[in-house]
């Protein structure tokens, strides 16, 4: 609601999607009072059962072990049925971005933004980054700063541990 209180003419909103709640809720309020909005559910690659999802056009469950391989720990989480059904409705896209993509813009958001975001809160910026924005004003949530003080560090210097 803020979101559409604060900028009315908003174009387009970037949510990260991990268990529904935050992106079925957000993309509902901004459908009711910004219907002009495109609303872009972004996950990682690694952990993309919701994009496989809404594809499909029904559930489909990825095994604990597959998600977990994913940097972006807050976003293991898979929508239950009842969070699913509100995505479908509300969400006009899925992006997945890559492991590289998000701790780029964990480096971005740290250097030039000057936040302290976890790999599950950047997402979201990864997703604005990777696809063609309808013109207008756009909104990315940047949630969660969450991040071990060493992994924080490998990923500011720019050096990338090998995924498991």
């Amino acid at each position: 609601m803020e979101i559409a209180q604060d900028l009315p003419e908003v174009a387009s909103v970037f949510i990260p999607i991990s268990g529904g709640g935050l992106a079925s809720g957000v993309g509902t309020a901004i459908r009711a009072m910004c219907p002009q909005a495109k609303i872009f559910g972004v996950e990682p690659e690694l952990a993309a059962d919701t994009a496989e999802s809404l594809a499909a056009g029904h559930r489909v469950d990825w095994p604990v072990a597959q998600r977990n391989r994913t940097i972006a720990d807050g976003l293991r989480s898979t929508p239950s049925a009842l969070t699913f059904a509100h995505l479908q409705r509300v969400l006009d896209d899925v992006i997945t971005v890559s492991e590289d993509e998000i701790r780029s813009e964990v480096r971005e958001l740290a250097h030039r933004a000057h936040l302290v975001a976890e790999p599950s809160g950047a997402v979201a910026l990864a997703g604005y980054r990777k696809v063609t924005v309808p013109a207008g004003p756009a909104v990315v949530i940047v949630s969660g700063g969450n991040i071990e003080p060493p992994l924080l560090a490998e990923i500011l210097s720019g050096v990338s541990a090998p995924l498991p």
